[in-house]
């Protein structure tokens, strides 16, 4: 029997389990994976309603992902939701020094699906604290291996520039696959741009799916699966991206269901 390998989550905790850790969780799970996960915030949620953001401190972070590596060979991890660019640089150059050759997916969650505003994520500006917001977000940018944003996102990481200017910039450093849920016209329409220069368009298949709480959560665990598995960049999002459709499908709720 083949053994599953180990992916890593760190991500926050919701209560509602639609999105965060433990969506990302029943995803590793029902992909064949084994999954791990770390801590960065305790929210007080449900499917519809945000409340509040408790961001957990980031040396309790870093000594959950010691333990872990003490135990288990990781070499694909997805973050989520995490309190600022600094922090998530310095989490990302923690990694990095456990695992030189670790993999990191990064879905960069900057606003909750009820309108919760997690960090600014402009990087624009010019005044010497967003100098420095930008320089942690450029850094990171070079350290990971995919970054996965929707189409509103995209337009908020600079805000001097288009969405053709952004996607350009960004994937000169690192992988970028543009989710297309929130797209006006061509709604599920994902875009994978590659750092050698690529670019493929992933059409929507299942026209039966509903709205999901956490589904760019699950989207972005199921890229990070398939990766661990071992399938290519563009194999693992077409993979992705089809399982999350199956759990949109699920059901007509906001909350889905992962079939193992």
């Amino acid at each position: 029997m083949r053994n599953r390998p180990n992916v890593l989550t760190i991500a926050g905790f919701d209560p509602s389990s639609g999105a965060g850790l433990t969506a990302d969780i029943k995803t590793f799970e029902a992909l064949k994976c084994y999954g791990l996960a770390v801590c960065t915030a305790n929210t007080i949620q449900n499917d519809t309603d945000f409340e509040e953001c408790i961001w957990n401190d980031i040396e309790v972070i870093k000594s959950q992902i010691s333990i872990l590596f003490k135990k288990f060979n990781i070499d694909y991890v997805k973050i989520g939701i995490v309190q600022n660019w600094k922090i998530l640089h310095e989490i990302i150059d923690f990694l990095l020094k456990k695992n030189s050759a670790i993999k990191i997916v990064l879905d960069p969650v900057l606003k909750s699906s009820s309108e919760f505003d997690f960090h600014s994520p402009n990087v624009s500006s010019r005044n010497p604290d967003l100098n420095s917001i930008k320089n942690h977000f450029e850094e990171v940018l070079k350290k990971i291996y995919l970054l996965t944003p929707n189409y509103e996102e995209i337009q908020m990481f600079y805000t001097d520039k288009t969405i053709e200017e952004t996607v350009r910039h960004i994937s000169s450093k690192t992988n970028v696959f543009l989710k297309g849920g929130h797209r006006k016209e061509m709604l599920g329409k994902d875009e994978l741009f590659t750092r050698d220069g690529k670019y493929f368009v992933l059409n929507p298949k299942n026209k039966n799916i509903a709205e999901k709480h956490g589904s760019g959560c699950v989207l972005s665990s199921a890229i990070t699966s398939y990766l661990s598995l071992g399938f290519p960049l563009l194999k693992s999002c077409f993979r992705g991206k089809r399982y999350t459709e199956k759990v949109l499908s699920s059901n007509k709720t906001l909350l889905g269901y992962h079939n193992i």
